[in-house]
């Protein structure tokens, strides 16, 4: 499984984070990247990449010319401390009349523009779906209908340019999931067409809900509307402390230059679909009798936990006590969480990361001479395993008022003599 961990330290805007991604892509990848994006039917609009360095450290730059216009001094996704925002995040409400000489394209227009390319019906989808979310923020900030806000012409092919570049070179690297480090927004004020707002940005806020952030030591604004719901839609922010093995690292560089390298790194890890990473939930309890011990230990299987199990342990003034452990996928680390508050006394819990090495696991219902039992096989790492179902053991055993030793030996086609002789 090809995973992608993008590091942010530097926040995060859509130019950074294509360019970031296309460096992981090979020689020839590369080439077909820039002639996909120029021919695909963006209108006006080229794409370059270029070799760039900050501090030492050579990444790309992605430069998007709108109408033979590079657009990135205007842009605030360049990380100006200082601009007019008159690019993706400059939009206008609708009223019914025209509000100045330039164009502006509201949803159904970006959305059109975006169906009518050349590229997949996934990159499609996953574009419009971004753009959405930046639309959906402006009209959330400014109490609008979304089918009020329109964009900026030049702005909006900019950003079209920045979304679907990442949704495109996403495919072509066969990414099957992101996963991303807190994200810096910056700090301070920033300048734009409607007067001096504070930072993050108020339409930027809005998507980085739910999502870690800090403001990092940088005065100005670096993070951007479109590198937020880039990474609103695309990462997993809940698995910023897991172990990671990675192949290839590519840097995406901002057009200011701070005395920290401006760039966006995103990590390509290689994860054998074999092993994975679960998450272990424990909390101790001194005050749970064993009959509500057992009934929320049961409760936790009952909803898809991976295993619980109960240790005995010493706590505070010499009390006995029991830690109860959970072990879940980390996708469901929160659920998990709000189940053990409410099914135990306890008031705090303590969250581990593990990686796991298990074996692959395959079943088969097979004929005995008890009937269909399921057999569980498990192989790698140079062993292989077999075992009969312990419900169905147990089932076949009762219906013939027989020990469950005796069903197993009939089951695997061993007789007393042949017990006996395995025994000496």
């Amino acid at each position: 499984m090809k995973t992608i961990y993008l590091e942010l330290e530097m926040g995060a805007a859509g130019d950074m984070l294509c360019a970031a991604l296309y460096e992981l892509l090979g020689d020839d990848d590369k080439k077909s990247f820039i002639d996909k994006i120029n021919s695909c039917g963006i209108d006006g609009v080229t794409v370059e990449a270029v070799s760039c360095s900050k501090c030492g450290i050579t990444g790309t730059k992605m430069k998007v010319m709108v109408d033979g216009k590079y657009e990135g001094d205007a842009d605030h996704h360049a990380h100006d401390h200082e601009h007019d925002h008159e690019h993706e995040h400059e939009h206008h409400h609708d009223h019914g009349h025209e509000h100045d000489h330039h164009h502006h394209s509201g949803m159904d227009d970006i959305a059109h523009v975006i169906d009518v390319l050349d590229i997949s019906d996934t990159v499609k989808h996953d574009a419009k779906a971004v753009f959405n979310m930046i639309a959906e923020a402006e009209s959330h900030v400014h109490d609008v209908p979304v089918n009020q806000i329109h964009f900026h012409e030049v702005g909006t092919k900019d950003a079209i340019a920045d979304i679907v570049s990442f949704c495109l070179i996403k495919e072509m690297l066969g990414i099957e999931k992101i996963s991303a480090s807190y994200v810096v927004t910056g700090f301070g004020k920033v300048r734009c067409a409607h007067g001096i707002l504070p930072v993050p940005a108020p339409a930027t806020a809005y998507i980085l809900r739910g999502i870690p952030v800090k403001p990092g030591r940088i005065e100005g604004e670096m993070c951007t509307p479109t590198g937020a719901a880039i990474l609103k839609y695309f990462a997993d922010f809940n698995r910023q402390d897991e172990v990671r093995r990675f192949d290839a690292v590519g840097y995406g560089m901002g057009e200011r230059d701070h005395d920290a390298a401006n760039c966006v790194r995103a990590f390509l890890c290689s994860e054998d679909s074999s092993d994975d990473t679960v998450v272990m939930l424990s909390c101790n309890i001194d005050d749970m009798t064993a009959e509500e011990i057992g009934y929320a230990v049961q409760k936790f299987l009952d909803e898809g936990a991976l295993d619980v199990f109960t240790t005995s342990i010493g706590m505070k003034r010499s009390r006995p006590g029991t830690m109860i452990s959970v072990i879940c996928d980390r996708d469901d680390t929160d659920r998990f969480v709000l189940l053990m508050f409410k099914h135990t006394s306890t008031i705090g819990i303590r969250k581990s990361v593990h990686d796991r090495y298990k074996l692959s696991r395959t079943q088969e219902t097979v004929e005995t001479p008890l009937g269909k039992i399921d057999l569980k096989r498990s192989e790698g790492y140079r062993v292989f395993r077999e075992k009969y179902e312990y419900l169905d053991i147990a089932a076949a055993a009762s219906a013939r008022d027989i020990s469950f030793a005796e069903a197993l030996r009939t089951i695997e086609g061993r007789d007393d003599d042949q017990r006996n002789t395995d025994k000496s």
